[in-house]
């Protein structure tokens, strides 16, 4: 199963949380910007119906694959920004 890491950083005059390169919107707080990727975190554990879904790759080709609904990523939250450690 696929892991999901969020990660708690500074950015654009406040904080927020992010995936890889990919930052959410600032937070005015630390504490607000963990509270809001925990809560994300959470969400991303709800299973949701079987679909047939479709993508396409970074290379253009698309690629279809049937989601049986239960199949929900591992997903924390890494919190370094404050100890150096995540938690």
């Amino acid at each position: 199963m696929p892991k999901i890491t969020y990660e708690i950083a500074e950015h654009d005059g406040g904080w927020a949380y992010k995936l890889g390169d990919v930052f959410s919107e600032p937070f005015p707080t630390h504490e607000a910007a963990l509270k809001r990727a925990k809560r994300v975190a959470l969400e991303q554990q709800v299973g949701g119906e079987p679909a047939e879904i479709s993508y396409q790759t970074k290379n253009g080709e698309w690629r279809y694959e049937h989601a049986d609904g239960g199949d929900r990523p591992d997903v924390g939250v890494e919190d370094s920004s404050v100890t150096g450690q995540p938690k």
